[in-house]
């Protein structure tokens, strides 16, 4: 099931979260984060965009949001948006259920344009937003670097009606 946030599901999102940081080059932090520094960016986040949660048997499946994509002005109505899925629960169509829900909230929010900023590699990710047609508008070379190497970013663009 669909639903907003709510700060309980910090503990969830964060160990989701944990293990993306610990096993993986799809999110450039490199230490881990403590519940209570997720529930304080799920306040500013949600407070700010929208923000949804997959619940599966009273368990955090995956979590997406969208949020300010630059800070000046002109930017207003373009955000960024982000996903994590548990291990547990990749492959059963949670992302995409996830990522519909989340482009139209903003579409009736009045957000114009959703930039997903990917690590290249992650062919999941790449996959998704080609699917709900975002289009790749752009590529950094070696903008992070995390485990000793150097890493791109693609970023995607869905421009809403």
């Amino acid at each position: 099931m669909i639903r907003k946030v709510e700060l309980s599901d910090a503990k969830g999102i964060t160990e989701i979260y944990n293990k993306y940081i610990l096993d993986s080059t799809i999110t450039f932090e490199t230490e881990p984060l403590q519940i209570e520094e997720m529930l304080s960016r799920i306040q500013i986040f949600a407070s700010k965009g929208p923000y949804f949660v997959y619940e599966e048997n009273g368990e955090i499946a995956g979590y997406c949001y969208a949020h300010a994509w630059k800070e000046k002005a002109a930017y207003k109505n373009t955000f960024e948006t982000t996903i994590y899925l548990s291990d547990k629960y990749k492959g059963k169509g949670y992302g995409t259920l996830l990522m519909n829900e989340l482009i139209e909230e903003c579409r009736k929010q009045g957000i114009h344009a959703l930039i997903a900023c990917v690590t290249e590699g992650n062919k999941a990710s790449d996959h998704l937003h080609l699917k709900l047609g975002f289009k790749q508008v752009s590529q950094f070379e070696e903008v992070g670097q995390k485990f000793g190497k150097w890493l791109d970013v693609i970023d995607y663009e869905l421009v809403l009606d």
